[in-house]
């Protein structure tokens, strides 16, 4: 009996682990993410073209970056970096502009999970152990996509003064590699050093076509992808180019300034969809607190557990609902 017991009240836990986990992952994923971000449709078109690009892009020489992180590693580096996707990992890392080699962050990744899994074996039952040890593995991860966001961000704010700055040095009778390089001198990072690698590709030797698809692919960005479309058209067609980029950079800063405006329109929907999603979750745990026999009652019911298992559709349809109110696509 006692055996039993403890099995349905180890259930029990688990399946209000459970629907935490799933609950903070929908509310991370709908209102963590910033409330002006490209939509689906643009996602899919620009995931699109860059697949499209990829391809051509590859056939050409190898990028800077690539070649100096290559050289810079030893033997077993290498052998450790040509691993099945340790490249989607190097890409992670180099769109969040550092500097650690993947294999790193894949180790870093497994060791902390470990650690963290072994250590809640002693304190947890075994599946909470596991999803702990998920999660603390997931940070490493978690922390690059987050300082990629921030980055990404940040280098479309900056590129409307870019793109001012290299219009007035075309008219100044400048040629374009040399326009970039004046980008990467007179601004500050990451668009700098953004605008520093392409220059050197173009430099050094490289095609501008080549150069511009490789900062498309490191910086992947709606406007970023208008940009390089409009070099590219001008480069084979011939035409203003100056004028263009004085156009475009209005365009993106008002696009940027409309972004803003939403956040803040809808900044009062997203604490609202926080609360009331989490308000049920934090009864629950007060109540078993304040009275600790008033959940089992409900729990050990089957008709209660039906009553659980309805109220939680309900509460992830309403994230889903009020994510769809509060992401306005743009």
């Amino acid at each position: 009996m006692e055996l039993s017991s403890l099995g349905v009240r180890l259930s029990d836990e688990m399946i209000v682990v459970g629907m935490i986990f799933i609950a903070a992952f929908l509310l991370i994923q709908s209102f963590l993410v910033p409330a002006f971000g490209e939509n689906r449709q643009v996602q899919k078109r620009l995931k699109k073209r860059l697949r499209a690009i990829s391809d051509e892009a590859h056939q050409g020489s190898i990028s800077l970056v690539r070649r100096k992180y290559l050289r810079e590693l030893g033997p077993l580096e290498r052998a450790l970096e040509s691993l099945p996707g340790m490249e989607r990992v190097e890409r992670l890392v180099e769109q969040a502009g550092k500097e650690t080699p993947a294999y790193r962050v894949v180790l870093t990744s497994v060791c902390l999970g470990g650690m963290a899994g072994v250590a809640g074996l002693y304190l947890l039952p075994l599946p909470m152990a596991l999803l702990l040890g998920l999660a603390v593995a997931a940070f490493p991860f978690l922390r690059l996509t987050r300082a990629r966001s921030r980055r990404l961000a940040r280098f479309e704010e900056q590129l409307p003064d870019a793109l001012i700055v290299m219009a007035r040095a075309l008219r100044a009778g400048h040629p374009f590699s040399d326009a970039m390089h004046l980008v990467a001198e007179e601004m500050a990072e990451p668009i700098a050093g953004e605008f520093r690698t392409t220059f050197m590709e173009i430099n050094y030797g490289g095609e501008v076509r080549n150069a511009m698809l490789g900062l498309l692919r490191r910086v992947q960005s709606v406007t970023v992808m208008i940009f390089v479309t409009s070099v590219l058209i001008q480069k084979e067609t011939g035409g203003n180019l100056a004028e263009l980029l004085d156009g475009l950079a209005a365009v993106v800063r008002d696009r940027f300034r409309f972004h803003r405006k939403v956040r803040t329109l809808s900044a009062q929907g997203r604490m609202a969809a926080w609360i009331l999603s989490l308000l049920p979750f934090v009864l629950a745990g007060v109540l078993s607190l304040v009275s600790p026999n008033f959940l089992p009652m409900l729990t050990q019911d089957p008709m209660g557990r039906q009553l659980v298992v309805a109220a939680f559709v309900m509460v992830i349809i309403g994230i889903l609902w009020m994510r769809k109110i509060v992401r306005i696509e743009v």
